[in-house]
């Protein structure tokens, strides 16, 4: 398997220095900016597998720089990873309603944002295929990475598309979204219960049809479930 393209978008010369050092030591291929403007030009010359993402940069802000890379096809499903130095929580949420998948808040460790790198890798691009999923008028394609409903492809991003894949694998099962938290961003993740929410609504509004129905079901005070549309 050739080296996993990742592109760091970091203005701090000393941080993005030493992110890129540890990065290539693990295998990655990295490529630098610190301007939001040229990094939305280097994703479209060579779309990454993963974006780390600053939100204070120069230029474009980071916010926007990801708010353009979800409209745009081509970048839609790179996974983002942002860095911010906001610890409010409505500036983390703000962040995944724009499209980011995961965030840290500045100081972090190294070896911390070095993991979760690894651990969205290994959702990415998985060594074993699966098989084509179906559920209701919904089909999903684990090899090529695929969703369509009633014949038309849908446009999921990679948080999404992962929370599909677990509601389908057990369709109509009722998950907490302790449970969800677990399946989807993994055992031991400190992404707070109110991040499943945000994908929730992501996900409805990237499945959602006109004249058809909503398949994932709210279960007051239990969680959500997916039913067959």
């Amino acid at each position: 398997m050739s080296a996993a393209k990742l592109l760091l978008v970091e203005d701090d010369p000393a941080l993005s220095e030493l992110l890129e050092y540890r990065f290539q030591n693990e295998g990655y291929n990295v490529r630098c900016t610190g301007d939001g403007d040229e990094a939305m030009v280097l994703a479209s010359e060579d779309v990454p597998d993963l974006i780390i993402l600053d939100w204070m940069i120069e230029g474009t802000s980071g916010i926007e720089v990801c708010r353009r890379l979800r409209r745009d096809k081509e970048t839609a499903h790179v996974p983002i990873i942002m860095l911010t130095a906001r610890e409010a929580e409505d500036d983390r949420v703000r962040g995944l309603e724009t499209g980011a998948d995961d965030y840290l808040t500045k100081p972090f460790s190294p070896r911390e944002l070095l993991a979760r790198v690894a651990a969205v890798m290994r959702r990415i691009r998985p060594a074993l295929a699966g098989e084509t999923i179906e559920v209701g008028d919904i089909k999903l394609d684990p090899v090529a990475h695929k969703v369509q409903r009633r014949g038309r492809a849908l446009q999921l991003g990679p948080t999404e598309y992962r929370l599909l894949k677990f509601f389908m694998e057990s369709p109509g099962r009722v998950f907490s979204r302790g449970q969800l938290l677990d399946g989807v961003w993994g055992t031991g993740s400190d992404i707070e219960l109110r991040t499943v929410d945000v994908h929730i609504r992501r996900l409805r509004k990237a499945i959602g049809l006109e004249g058809a129905k909503d398949p994932i079901r709210t279960v007051r005070s239990a969680g959500y479930a997916l039913e067959a549309a």
